[in-house]
């Protein structure tokens, strides 16, 4: 019969098939006690099988696997957070027209180190141009609407005189059109008389005159205002020529009044009838009601003289369209100015020209066409890499980042975490969470290489450690006692070890720091690979 050291090693599926040849030896007799005893009897061989060969889980000294002695020692240990991702430029553009037109210029190539704001592309911008004058001349239209409108809400005087008549009161509603008032100018009178042909050949404009009023005979000086160069027929059929004569009016003479004068030794031929200076019906510019009349007949007015004041709802409501017209025209100006910068692009960023895609020449379509050039800023790479929410509160910005590309073997280039993003993804119940790494000197990587990264949480120098392997469920590890050991390191007494709990630090993933429970130059028990998972049923985690 096999030896117990024998039978222990057998796996659980041999174990079962033992038991099972074992059932069909066993001879059963017909008597009914005898069957009982030896259902007994077997009962208990089979009891001890199974507590020899089939349990899953026991005591240390009893259906071990296959382990390896280690000894506890202090190693440099590097605990760090893994992931991968994709390495990008730290800023990068594509240059898209926000305009149609022709190319003029497109002073650059792909490969050229691009400062921002330098000129990239200039396209023809004669269409925006003329946009631009058509704008402003809608908006000088609108302001003078606007200004007019404001300005004729006032009536007022275009010259000076005496209000003879006032021809509307408070609350009247007016129109364009409708009279206000009526202003004469008496203060300087005119009288056109005729003079003999041969007699105003030797008469000119601003010779002395003296003019007689009709009636009471009072003479006046005045001044020759203008000589008329065509004959008339006279009275009598004499040729006559007209002479206007200007006077200053004493302060009683009308339209009524007529006189007669001499010119030197030269009389006139005929009377005439004083004109006045001025006579006018001014009338309304705008629509709207009388809001005040600051003048009565008789008030001595101005040139701008205020006559009346218009207002109402009417009034306000055509200022009040005129002020949009007027906003609208400044807004319809700006945009255009606005379409006028975008025929000139410039380099939104720093960086290198990656890709250029048209030149000078071409036509664009703003809808049609796609990027015209591709700008990376290479000053810099960065990395995007998912944190899991379990890994969140290890990693904080400044932390150094170790990270390597199977496109160059053997390097490994430094980087530094930038930031840790709290916008976080969920799926199937696992959130993670994306933090930005950047890669200053970053020597053969290019835009768009795969890495991996590690990020440095922490490193202890000479921490006690064990390999992880070693730790059981419940952070027990399995240490042998005295005679557990043969001589070759395998286990040669099961029954001579023991479960001990530890306390454990951070870790490596192949190694991990025990800070309780083991002391330097201890030893523990490593599951060979393939018996992970029955160590840790034997330990009872």
């Amino acid at each position: 019969m096999e030896t117990m050291q024998e039978m222990t090693q057998e796996t659980p599926r041999e174990a079962k098939k033992r038991f099972s040849a074992l059932k069909r030896r066993l001879r059963l007799p017909k008597d009914r006690k005898k069957r009982v005893r030896l259902g007994i009897l077997a009962a208990v061989l089979i009891l001890g099988i199974y507590w020899l060969f089939l349990r899953p889980s026991g005591d240390a000294g009893s259906g071990m696997g296959a382990y390896a002695a280690d000894t506890v020692q202090r190693r440099d240990l590097t605990t760090a957070v893994s992931g991968t991702g994709t390495v990008t430029p730290i800023e990068s553009y594509m240059l898209k027209p926000l305009v149609t037109g022709e190319i003029l210029e497109a002073p650059f190539e792909v490969g050229d180190q691009v400062e921002k704001g330098a000129l990239l592309y200039r396209l023809d911008a004669k269409d925006a141009e003329m946009g631009i004058q058509q704008a402003e001349l809608t908006l000088r239209q609108a302001r003078k609407n606007y200004g007019d409108l404001a300005a004729n809400l006032t009536v007022r005087a275009s010259a000076s005189g005496v209000v003879q008549e006032v021809l509307v009161q408070k609350g009247d509603q007016v129109v364009p059109g409708t009279p206000i008032a009526e202003i004469a100018d008496t203060s300087t009178l005119t009288v056109t008389l005729p003079f003999h042909s041969a007699d105003a050949a030797r008469i000119s404009a601003g010779q002395s005159a003296q003019v007689t009023v009709s009636g009471t005979m009072e003479t006046l000086p005045g001044v020759v205002q203008s000589v008329s160069s065509a004959d008339l027929v006279g009275a009598g059929g004499a040729l006559v020529r007209q002479v206007k004569i200007r006077i200053t009016n004493p302060g009683a003479l009308t339209a009524a009044n007529s006189a007669t004068a001499e010119i030197g030794d030269i009389a006139c031929a005929g009377d005439g009838r004083f004109e006045e200076n001025l006579r006018q019906t001014v009338t309304a510019l705008a629509s709207g009601e009388v809001a005040s009349v600051p003048v009565t007949a008789g008030s001595r007015v101005s040139a701008g003289s205020a006559l009346a004041v218009l207002g109402g709802s009417a009034a306000e409501s055509g200022l009040e369209d005129l002020a949009i017209a007027v906003e609208s025209a400044e807004l319809s100006l700006q945009r255009a100015q606005d379409a006028l910068e975008n025929y000139v692009i410039t380099a939104p960023i720093s960086g290198t020209v990656i890709e250029k895609n048209v030149k000078a020449g071409d036509n664009v379509n703003n809808v049609e066409v796609g990027a015209l050039a591709v700008i990376y800023d290479l000053s810099c790479l960065k990395l995007e890499m998912n944190i899991s929410e379990l890994n969140l509160n290890q990693i904080q910005p400044g932390q150094r980042v170790e990270i390597t590309a199977d496109a160059l073997p053997g390097q490994v280039f430094a980087g530094t975490v930038d930031r840790v993003s709290i916008n976080g993804t969920t799926t199937n119940g696992f959130t993670t969470y994306p933090a930005t790494i950047l890669l200053e000197d970053y020597g053969g990587l290019n835009p768009g290489m795969n890495v991996s990264a590690d990020i440095i949480v922490q490193q202890t120098q000479g921490a006690l450690s064990i390999p992880a392997q070693a730790v059981q469920r419940g952070d027990t590890v399995l240490v042998p006692l005295d005679g557990a050991l043969a001589p070759d390191g395998s286990i040669a007494d099961p029954s001579k070890t023991e479960e001990r709990a530890v306390t454990l630090g951070g870790g490596d993933g192949t190694y991990v720091e025990i800070t309780s429970g083991l002391e330097e130059g201890d030893t523990v028990l490593v599951p060979l690979a393939g018996d992970r998972m029955g160590a840790a049923g034997l330990t009872g985690g």
